[in-house]
């Protein structure tokens, strides 16, 4: 997304990597959902998309043209605390205490990280960590709406048909933002793999492992994001990865543990012996 959105800027980069996957996913719609469903549920699934592809890829695309992709996967780890507030204050799910605990530790991360950015890199990294803090309030959005107005929409539905309604909402604005220099091979081909690899064989990916392993062994992978984001950046980008973002990246983590129950601390304490 940094290599793309460098050259193509934020619009044009999210909604050419949208596009590209809404064309792969395209066939899978026509072969294997039921379109009379996907007509049915146009509007809740245009709104999905926009939610949960749209505007956060945009969002992140901007971020990155200002922080590093390090501080933007921390940043994006915390989108499990936004759908567990979301669905608390949406749905009236009232959280255990440690689900409380977990969501006051991981939104302290986020103020300490954010603010450590904020006043070393000024206003331009402000209004890119607030991008990011944007974004991730979108996929907690779009998880509670899923739940409560797409309920037994099969998943391979709920992505082909959301990704291919925002590529058609964020047809305009891509064109309109089109960078007047054409970018280079290098831009295109990171938006290629973005749209193929990261987006549609992803969310395919992600979507059997929820069915072959559960929900909440799938919802893993967020704490795997930010070390695999920070081990490229440094790699391949010369990133810096400081101290403060890795202990920050970690209050958040588990903070994002207790919240979505990753960590549940109440069945360790019944199985200690009782003296």
């Amino acid at each position: 997304m940094r290599v793309g959105a460098l050259e193509f800027g934020a619009w044009s980069t999210a909604g050419l990597r949208i596009g590209i996957a809404a064309l792969a996913m395209l066939p899978l719609l026509l072969l294997r959902c039921d379109l009379q469903l996907v007509r049915r549920k146009a509007v809740p699934l245009l709104l999905v998309g926009l939610l949960n592809t749209g505007i956060p890829f945009a969002l992140y695309c901007y971020a990155l043209q200002h922080i590093s992709t390090g501080l933007t996967s921390i940043l994006n780890a915390s989108a499990p605390l936004f759908g567990a507030l979301v669905a608390w204050i949406w749905l009236r799910e009232v959280p255990n205490r440690w689900r409380v605990l977990g969501l006051a530790l991981g939104f302290v991360g986020i103020t300490l990280l954010s603010w450590h950015k904020v006043s070393v890199g000024g206003e331009q990294t402000g209004w890119a960590v607030l991008a990011c803090l944007g974004a991730t309030l979108c996929y907690g959005i779009s998880a509670t709406y899923t739940r409560k107005h797409l309920e037994g929409v099969p998943a391979l539905a709920i992505t082909a048909a959301s990704l291919i309604g925002a590529a058609l909402l964020l047809a305009v604005p891509t064109v309109w933002y089109w960078p007047v220099q054409m970018p280079g091979l290098t831009a295109w081909g990171a938006l290629i793999a973005l749209g193929l690899l990261c987006t549609a064989w992803a969310y395919v990916l992600f979507y059997r492992l929820i069915a072959e392993a559960g929900p909440a062994k799938a919802l893993t992978v967020t704490f795997m994001v930010p070390l695999f984001a920070l081990l490229y950046g440094a790699l391949l980008l010369g990133e810096q990865v400081t101290l403060a973002m890795v202990g920050y990246g970690l209050v958040i983590l588990l903070g994002v543990a207790l919240s979505t129950e990753f960590i549940q601390p109440e069945r360790w304490i019944r199985r200690q012996p009782r003296p």
